[in-house]
């Protein structure tokens, strides 16, 4: 059986500028819908025009179904984590876990501070429990709330959650992403997380800089009566109490502690659902059929909740949007344009057109400088075309990982390289599994909140003008490393 042929640069790029037209005719026809099946026919189409370029070069169908069935199955872990937190949230709608934390939230955060607080309370939690994704969907709903109820932005409110989830992620020794660039890169942990450093605490200052002047500059359309009258509602629509803050802790200890995060947020939706039980029997009655009884009616309700999410019944717009949603239904649809995404990916790097765009950039990578900029761009690249911040980071750090080793460079250039550019802009496209999933919980479209995420885009930014700059490392001798491991020195090379 004769190999395959490699694929032309021409043909590489044919399915990538063609799903760049359908996607932004996507947009143009169906503005915030086109994620609700335009992308996904746009992804699909292009996933067979790659094939038959794959066929024609030689490749066995076969074969390229096979990669398509392991590429969404390396989704499946997002997919099950998708659904376990759209019955989170519901069931924290209706254990009133989200509406005392809404109630909280109004009370304390002021108006002028508060995209600045979102950014700095989201950093925190996400670097102390290593888990963007946790944070968006438990803090982040909350926030989206308060935003909402004080008449603030709800598209900067989503831009700082996101930038605030990002930078504790990309800092924290917790997180899956953080790990995997230097385990790519062949570099220890902490090396990795210090020389991020460079990048990571300017892009942030600058963040909260800009989050500050923001929230200076908008005043908060609530007025005290109207605020009043929402705390009023919210009182006497739910329970309110300290401890409905309870299945939030459960769920950031069980973070904390490393439980993994599909079996963390299942526990904390099944918390919500008993606090719910115990704690919010006059709601659960109003929303129950009388024909099945107080316990029929409990059940029902609560298990409604976790599959269909909540429907408040008031008269109160600003109510019903704040305390409606969730469910496992609430995630059907991004769980769809994950698989439509990763279809196409899958059929990309089978088929050698991804590393055939890939080989090309390296080509033009003539200087150190150009070397690390081009494997940034080809990070966010892979976010575009393979749609998962994972591929964004192994397939980079796999295929330029020689190159660093042949110029000297210590691997933590391309550690840090590769989560600059992968890791930060995943959340920022709507067809990526992070940026499909923070619309699924912030309902707020990637192409929206991407102008507000500050640290997404000057992360990668920074890496490109510290590179341009000649802040880089180079390998030390093994005997000189051992001396310097030991008397715990660094060694930055400036520019040459």
């Amino acid at each position: 059986m004769s190999q395959p042929r490699q694929p032309s640069l021409l043909q590489a790029l044919i399915p990538i500028a063609l799903l760049l037209l359908l996607l932004f005719l996507a947009v143009f026809y169906f503005g915030d819908n086109s994620s609700s099946g335009p992308n996904q026919i746009a992804l699909l189409l292009c996933a067979g025009v790659a094939t038959l370029i794959g066929r024609y070069n030689g490749h066995a169908g076969k074969q390229i179904e096979q990669a398509i069935v392991k590429g969404i199955s390396l989704t499946l872990g997002a997919i099950l984590i998708l659904l376990a937190v759209g019955s989170l949230i519901g069931s924290w709608l209706l254990s009133g876990t989200v509406p005392t934390m809404i109630y909280y939230g109004l009370m304390l955060l002021n108006p002028d501070y508060f995209y600045l607080s979102c950014c700095i309370i989201c950093a925190i939690v996400a670097l102390s429990i290593g888990s963007s994704w946790t944070v968006a969907a438990t803090i982040g709903v909350a926030l989206m709330g308060v935003a909402s109820g004080l008449g603030l932005s709800e598209v900067i409110c989503a831009g700082a959650i996101v930038s605030g989830a990002y930078f504790g992620d990309k800092l924290s020794p917790l997180s899956d992403t953080t790990n995997l660039a230097p385990a790519v890169a062949g570099t220890e942990l902490f090396t990795h997380i210090r020389f991020m450093l460079y990048s990571t605490l300017p892009s942030f200052a600058l963040t909260l800089m800009l989050f500050l002047i923001l929230g200076l500059q908008q005043s908060s359309a609530a007025k005290p009566v109207e605020l009043n009258n929402l705390l009023a509602s919210l009182a006497g629509q739910f329970h309110i109490a300290w401890y409905l803050l309870l299945p939030l802790g459960m769920t950031l200890f069980l973070a904390f502690r490393k439980v993994p995060a599909f079996p963390a947020i299942g526990i904390g939706a099944l918390f919500g659902a008993l606090m719910a039980i115990l704690f919010q029997q006059d709601f659960i009655l109003a929303q129950a059929d009388p024909a099945l009884g107080e316990i029929g009616g409990t059940i029902t309700v609560v298990w409604r909740a976790m599959y269909a999410g909540v429907s408040l019944d008031t008269p109160d717009p600003l109510l019903k949007d704040l305390l409606s949603g969730g469910g496992m239904g609430s995630m059907l649809n991004t769980i769809w344009l994950i698989i439509s995404a990763m279809t196409f990916g899958s059929v990309m790097e089978a088929t050698g057109l991804l590393q055939r765009v890939v080989q090309a950039l390296l080509k033009m990578a003539k200087s150190v400088a150009g070397l690390i900029i081009t494997t940034i761009g080809t990070a966010f690249g892979t976010n575009l075309v393979a749609a998962d911040q994972y591929i964004a980071i192994v397939m980079p750090g796999r295929m330029f990982k020689p190159e660093y080793d042949k110029r000297n460079l210590a691997p933590e250039n391309l550690s840090r390289a590769v989560e600059d550019g992968g890791t930060c802009t995943s959340a920022l496209i709507p067809w990526n599994t992070c940026g499909a999933y923070m619309q699924s919980v912030l309902l707020v479209n990637p192409f929206d909140y991407a102008l507000y995420a500050f640290f997404n885009w000057l992360t990668p930014l920074m890496g490109i003008l510290l590179a341009l700059m000649g802040v880089k490392r180079f390998q030390l001798p093994a005997v000189q490393t051992k001396n310097n491991d030991e008397k715990g020195e660094e060694h930055v090379v400036q520019p040459r």
